[in-house]
Formats: structure tokens, C-alpha cells, sequence
């Protein structure tokens, strides 16, 4: 409603109530005007995964097992407790012949290993034994020990602890024979010793370290083959 009252114009009824309603909802909210403080979110830290091994030369490994066509998976690099690792480590999954019993090794073992079956194994069989190598035999490759496997006086980690060494025990052939350096070593047939003799010596040219039945006697049953300290064949 409306009313004159000389010249002033005075307002009633709703809308009146229309105005106090706007006058009320634009009013300060004084709760709201308070700045409310909320705790500064700390940024986490981000520390990169370590990488004990070297990268460049690892990466520069792996790629020439795949450029000869060797299958392989790289493994993570692993400290273990007695100062034992696997750095820069793969696990052979084809190298053209299987092989049993093959765990971790470095990747210049692998590299060196693979090619010598490939370019020592398989031929010196076909052409001292007139067949082809279809399986060799190992007794593995990362065992976390000592070098006389028992701690001994000095507790020397051996190549094995590093998942540096393999210890190849075997090979069996496609006519069915078993050439073992057990036994074959130095009481084989002639050509099976000059097979072992062969391999051995191609083993000397590719390996910082060869252990053989010559070595001392805990190496009766195997060849003991490492990247570690060297040059060293026996």
C-alpha cells in the first residue's frame, strides 16, 4: 500500500516487508568474514629409488643380450643382510639351449655365459662328440655365502654372493649322453675329456675366473665360472 502524505511517499504492507527481507540477507555474515586457518599441507618428500649398480653400462649389457637374441628378464638391484646383493642382475630365460637351475646373475655374466654355450659349447660338441648340446646342467648362480661356502677364517664373500659366478655341472646331448665333469673330468672316455678340456679353455677366454677338478677338490663335481678378480684358469 501506498499513502501521500503532502510531498513525501511513504511504503507499506508487503512491500515494506520485501525490503527489510533484502536488507537483512545483505547484511555482513560475521562469521564468515573471519578468515579461517587451515594447516599448510606439507609436500612429501620424494627420494629417488637407489641404484647401487652402473646404470649406463647395465643398460649397454642388457641391450647387446637383445641384440644377440638372448630372452631375459632384468631383476630389481637387492642388498641383503651379510653384504650380499644382486646389482644390475637379469634371469636368462633363452639363450638358444636350456639351462637348469639359473637364478641371478650380473649382467656381464649372463652376456659372457650365453655366449659361450652359444660359441663354445654347442660347437666343440658337434665337433668332438658329433651332437648337439640340448640341455646344460647347473648347480645355480646367487647363493649368499662364503667362498668355502661355511664361513671359514677369513669369511671372504664368494662371486656367488654378488650373484656373480655359475657352477655348471653337466650337459646332455641330443643322442642321449651325459657328459658330467664329475667322473668325465679325468675318467671319461677321450673325446669326452676333450670335450670338458675344450670348453674349459674357451671358458678361460670369456670368465675373469675358472675353477676346475684341477683346482682343489671342491670343485670335483663342477666348473666354477665368475666375473670377479682375475685373469685367473685353472
Amino acid at each position: 500500500m501506498v499513502s501521500l502524505r503532502g510531498n513525501r511517499i511513504f511504503l507499506a504492507g508487503p512491500l515494506v516487508a520485501v525490503m527489510a527481507l533484502a536488507a537483512c540477507v545483505g547484511a555482513p555474515d560475521v562469521r564468515r568474514s573471519v578468515p579461517v586457518k587451515r594447516p599448510v599441507a606439507q609436500k612429501p618428500v620424494l627420494t629417488p629409488a637407489p641404484r647401487f649398480a652402473d646404470d649406463v653400462s647395465t643398460r649397454q649389457c642388457m641391450a647387446d643380450l637383445g641384440a644377440a637374441s638372448v630372452q631375459y628378464s632384468a631383476l630389481p638391484d637387492r642388498q641383503f643382510d651379510g653384504g650380499c646383493s644382486t646389482l644390475g642382475s637379469v634371469k636368462l630365460i633363452d639363450i638358444g639351449t636350456p639351462v637348469t637351475n639359473l637364478g641371478a646373475m650380473t649382467c656381464p655374466l649372463a652376456k659372457n655365459f650365453a655366449a659361450w654355450a652359444r660359441y663354445g659349447v654347442r660347437p666343440a660338441a658337434r665337433q668332438i662328440l658329433g651332437a648337439e648340446v640340448v640341455k646344460i646342467e647347473t648347480m645355480g648362480t646367487y647363493n649368499c655365502r662364503t667362498v668355502n661356502g661355511n664361513g671359514g677364517a677369513t669369511g671372504r664373500l664368494s662371486e656367488h654372493a654378488h650373484s656373480n659366478a655359475v657352477d655348471v655341472a653337466a650337459f646332455v646331448l641330443d643322442d642321449g649322453r651325459r657328459i658330467a665333469v664329475r667322473g668325465g673330468w679325468k675318467e671319461g672316455t677321450s673325446s669326452e675329456r676333450a670335450f670338458l678340456k675344450t670348453i674349459h679353455n674357451s671358458a678361460c677366454k670369456r670368465f675373469a675366473t675358472v675353477l676346475s677338478p684341477d683346482y682343489n677338490a671342491a670343485h670335483y663335481d663342477h666348473f666354477h665360472l665368475d666375473m670377479g678378480r682375475g685373469p685367473f684358469c685353472r
